[in-house]
């Protein structure tokens, strides 16, 4: 990896990064309590989960098997 991206702004990078580190190391929902605002989702997201970025941007997954699957980068405000 080298820790740069066409894709995501080099605002978001750095907590995108974070992010990922976490959902890669946890083997529980309970791991990501606590960590940049993680939530689950409800309504037509409900069994998908929330943490946030910054301003709107959040990266969104579901989980399954003692991992995040799904895994998105998005503004869903």
């Amino acid at each position: 990896m080298s820790g740069r991206s066409g894709k995501i702004g080099s605002t978001y990078q750095r907590p995108a990064i974070l992010i990922l580190d976490h959902l890669n190391a946890a083997i529980d929902l309970a791991d990501l309590r606590n960590v940049r605002k993680f939530h689950t989702l409800k309504g037509r997201e409900a069994g998908r989960y929330s943490m946030w970025v910054s301003g709107n941007y959040r990266i969104t997954f579901g989980w399954r098997d003692g991992r995040a699957v799904d895994v998105d980068f998005e503004d869903y405000h």
